[in-house]
């Protein structure tokens, strides 16, 4: 396994530990890969971009055989696979430039209200304030209250109800 190969596998270590994840898999036609940590309680699987270690992986898989990675382990979770990277919104000029932006911390479904027939949490022109309650993202039949880590304005809302949102995807543009 390459020198780089091995620097974004530590990466994704680390990255699992700050987030508390105590388990991890990841499974491709000729690579499987299950990080369990000893001592961590195991929470609903989070989605993580890791499209950038899954092509080094595959890289190095075409040119050594699957024998020689280290990092294969044999069992994983049904249906577990990596999750593909967003496409980043392109820099606009307009209402929102400057603006903190609120992303989603999970993946799963994007609600503005609390119910179908509720009003939504926030909308364009709402002040908020830290820890407001801005939407709900579901994932894995879990309702999950995001809430505002920045005090302002509203100045945009990137998603609508029902829309599935990635790890890292704006949500709201508050000034």
């Amino acid at each position: 396994m390459a020198a780089e190969d091995l620097q974004q596998l530590r990466e994704l270590v680390e990255f699992l530990k700050a987030n508390g994840i105590a388990e991890f898999d990841m499974e491709r036609t000729d690579l499987k890969v299950r990080l369990k940590f000893a001592g961590l309680q195991p929470t609903a699987p989070a989605a993580v971009d890791l499209s950038h270690l899954a092509s080094a992986i595959a890289a190095q898989s075409a040119a050594a055989p699957a024998a020689a990675a280290p990092v294969a382990v044999p069992a994983t979770l049904p249906g577990a696979t990596p999750v593909a990277a967003a496409a980043a919104p392109a820099a606009e000029a307009g209402p929102e430039a400057g603006a903190h932006i609120v992303k989603s911390p999970i993946v799963g479904t994007f609600y503005e209200s609390p119910s179908p027939d509720s009003d939504p949490f926030v909308k364009v022109g709402d002040r908020v304030s830290n820890g407001q309650v801005l939407c709900i993202v579901e994932a894995m039949k879990l309702m999950n209250e995001i809430e505002s880590d920045f005090a302002g304005e509203i100045v945009k809302v990137y998603v609508r109800t029902g829309q599935p949102v990635e790890y890292g995807q704006p949500l709201f543009a508050i000034k």
